[in-house]
Parts: structure tokens; sequence; C-alpha cells
């Protein structure tokens, strides 16, 4: 079994930056595909990015590709999410996803999600 925890998410004004952690545990992270999912207030939730195990090129969501940033540290079995430029519309719930593959629409963990909120 895969633990995922989130965190960093918090208040953050437009334009800010932002870095959410996903912290691993059960698995040895390189084993998987990690990814970033969002879901905002009364709206679906979307795939923000994803990353292979190899850590290869990430996928981005159009909406924050040149923003947002994925990587991963196989070695402290951890996930980044580094948000840039950040805007109102990110305003969400963000999940830490580990266990997916191309089109990264299906994934077999879920963290447990980090608020993040942008104020304009």
């Amino acid at each position: 079994q895969v633990q995922l925890v989130e965190s960093g998410g918090r208040l953050v004004q437009a334009g800010g930056s932002l870095r959410l952690s996903c912290a691993v545990s059960g698995r040895t992270v390189s084993w998987y595909s990690m990814g970033w999912f969002r879901q905002a207030p009364g709206k679906e939730r979307e795939i923000v990015g994803a990353i292979t195990w190899t850590g290869g090129t990430p996928y981005y969501a159009d909406s924050v590709k040149g923003r947002f940033t994925i990587s991963r540290d196989n070695a402290k079995n951890t996930v980044y999410l580094q948000m840039n430029s950040l805007r109102s519309d990110d305003t969400a719930v963000y999940y830490c996803v580990a266990g997916g593959s191309p089109p990264w629409t299906t994934w077999t963990y879920w963290g447990q999600g980090t608020q993040v909120t942008v104020s304009s």
C-alpha cells in the first residue's frame, strides 16, 4: 500500500509562488509515475501535471504550462509542484497521485489533498 501526504498549501496573493510537497511512504517512489490533480469549487477534478518514474519530460495541462513545474526526488521519496505566477483560478484543492500512465486520467493512489487559495 502506498500513502501520499501533501503539504505546502496556503493562502497566497496573485502573482506569488508556492511549492507543494508530496511525501510518499509504503513503497519506493521511484517505482511509480507521479502527478498532481486539482479540484476547484464547483468544478471537476483535473490533471495538473505528471512525471514518469524515469523523470523524463513531464506532462502539463495547458492552463499551467510555463508556470508550474513538477519534480521528484527519489532519494527523499518526495514529489514537488512548484507553482509560479499564481492566479485566482488556480485556487483549488491539490491532490498528489501515484501509479498512473498516459493519458494520465487514471491513477491508483491518491493523497488527501491540500488547499491552495490565491487572492486577487
